[in-house]
C-alpha cells in the first residue's frame, strides 16, 4: 500500500522534530543519524557516585561546543568518625559538591581547585587529557577530537561508600571542525626546519652548576614566551617554586587556602651556559614531595621559521636515592626516560594549542647515560618537536 493512502492529506500534516536522548551505551554515530537536521544533539547520561569515570560514548571533534546541565545527589556517609575526621569529608552533595577541607590535601583530586565529589569531565586518555569542572551547568569548548567522560573529583576510597548518582545532560550546541582521526591533537608531520644542521648546535644534554653532565634534552618546542607558558597551563602544568624560601612561604599561604601545594622547587641546572627560563611541574598533590612529572625548559639562542626555538629536559620523578655526588639524598627519576617525553607530547597536544609535531633522530643520539647525581637513564635517543599555535 503507498504511504499516500494511510496519512492523512501532506497538506494539513505537521512533522515535529524527534528530541532525541541516550544513556552512556549508545553510540553517538547513531544518535547522530537520527537527529533531526539543524537540531542540536541531546545526551543523556547516569554518572554514579561509585564510579570515578564514566564512558559517555560520545565522540567530539575538536572545536566542538557543548553545555551541561546536572541534577541529583550523592552521599559519602558516615563511619570511623576517627578516620573521617583526618581523612574523609562525610555528607550529601550536588554536582557542585562539598567545600574543601584540610583532609582534602591527602588526596589528588583530578581537579585541584574543584569541590569534592564534583562532577567533572575530560577528553580523550586519563592517562594525559586535563580534567576539568562541570558542576551544576558549564558550557565547553573542546580542545581536539576525542572521547567525552564524565566522573567525580574524589579518591577511590570516596567511590568504594558511596550512594547516590548524578542525571547529566549533555547537549552538541556546534559540531567542531576538527579532524575525528585527529584524536588527542594532529598527526605526525615532518617539519622541515629541524635540520640535521640545527640539532647539532643543541646540545644532547644540560648539567649541573659544577659542569657534571645530566638530564637529556628530550623536547623542542617552537614558539613565543606567552604560547609556551600558555600552552603548559592550558595543560595543567604548574611553574615551580624558584627558592626554598619561596617555596615554604607559598606552602603556608596555599595550605590556608585549602589548596592543593604543587610548586616545590627544583634544583638549577644549566644549557647554554645559563640556569632554566622556566620550571613546571604536574603531579598527584599527596605525591608531590616524591614523585612528580616535572621538566625545565630554556630558550634557545635559535629561531625556527622567525620563532623562537625552546629546549626541554623532561623526566619523571619516582622516589628518593642518593647523591652520588655528597651523599645527601636527592629524586630518583625514571630510567626510561621517553616515557616523559610522551606525556608532555600528550598533555599538551591536548589543549588544541599544538599545530605540528614530530619525532626527529639527531645523527649523535643519547641513548643511555647517567644524571648529574649518578641515576642512570636510557632513551630511543628521538627528540619530541611541537609547533605551538599561534594566538
Amino acid at each position: 500500500m503507498r504511504l499516500g493512502n494511510i496519512l492523512p492529506r501532506a497538506e494539513a500534516l505537521i512533522l515535529l522534530p524527534v528530541v532525541v536522548v541516550c544513556v552512556a551505551t549508545l553510540s553517538s554515530s547513531v544518535l547522530a543519524q537520527s537527529m533531526p537536521s539543524g537540531a542540536p544533539k541531546s545526551y543523556k547520561i547516569q554518572v554514579p557516585g561509585t564510579q570515578q569515570w564514566v564512558d559517555t560514548n560520545i565522540d567530539l571533534r575538536g572545536g566542538a561546543k557543548i553545555r551541561f546541565t546536572a541534577t541529583g545527589n550523592i552521599t559519602y556517609p558516615a563511619g570511623d568518625q576517627s578516620y573521617e575526621s583526618k581523612t574523609h569529608t562525610v555528607g550529601t552533595f550536588g554536582p557542585d559538591g562539598l567545600p574543601r577541607g584540610f583532609a582534602d590535601l591527602l588526596h589528588g583530586y583530578a581537579v585541584s581547585g574543584a569541590g569534592h565529589g564534583a562532577l567533572i569531565g575530560r577528553i580523550g586518555s586519563a592517562d594525559y587529557a586535563q580534567a576539568f569542572l562541570v558542576g551544576t551547568n558549564k558550557e565547553y569548548a573542546v580542545p581536539v577530537s576525542g572521547r567525552l567522560f564524565l566522573g567525580l573529583n574524589e579518591s577511590g576510597q570516596d567511590a568504594s561508600t558511596a550512594t547516590g548518582k548524578f542525571e547529566v545532560t549533555v547537549e552538541v550546541l556546534t559540531e567542531g571542525t576538527g579532524e575525528t582521526s585527529a584524536v588527542g591533537g594532529p598527526s605526525e608531520t615532518r617539519i622541515p626546519s629541524i635540520t640535521p644542521e640545527l640539532l647539532a648546535k643543541i646540545p644532547r644534554r644540560v648539567s649541573d652548576p659544577a659542569k657534571n653532565p645530566g638530564d637529556m634534552v628530550n623536547v623542542l618546542i617552537i614558539g613565543t614566551q606567552e604560547q609556551v607558558v600558555q600552552a603548559f597551563t592550558s595543560a595543567g602544568w604548574v611553574q615551580v617554586d624558584k627558592t626554598p624560601r619561596e617555596s615554604a612561604m607559598n606552602a603556608i599561604l596555599q595550605s590556608l587556602e585549602k589548596k592543593d601545594y604543587l610548586t616545590m622547587p627544583m634544583s638549577i641546572l644549566y644549557l647554554f651556559d645559563r640556569p632554566q627560563d622556566y620550571g613546571f611541574a604536574h603531579a598527584e598533590p599527596v605525591r608531590v614531595a616524591m614523585s612528580r612529572n616535572h621538566l625545565r625548559v630554556w630558550k634557545s639562542p635559535y629561531e625556527v621559521d622567525g620563532h623562537p626555538l625552546w629546549c626541554v629536559a623532561a623526566t619523571h620523578d619516582i622516589g628518593f636515592e642518593r647523591d652520588q655526588r655528597n651523599n645527601g639524598v636527592t629524586h630518583k627519576i625514571d630510567p626510561a626516560i621517553d616515557g616523559e617525553r610522551e606525556y608532555v607530547n600528550g598533555t599538551l597536544s591536548g589543549t588544541g594549542l599544538i599545530t605540528q609535531r614530530d619525532h626527529v633522530t639527531p645523527t649523535d643520539p643519547l641513548t643511555t647515560a647517567k644524571t648529574a647525581t649518578g641515576g642512570e637513564f636510557h632513551s630511543d635517543g628521538k627528540i619530541l618537536v611541537l609547533v605551538l599555535k599561534a594566538q
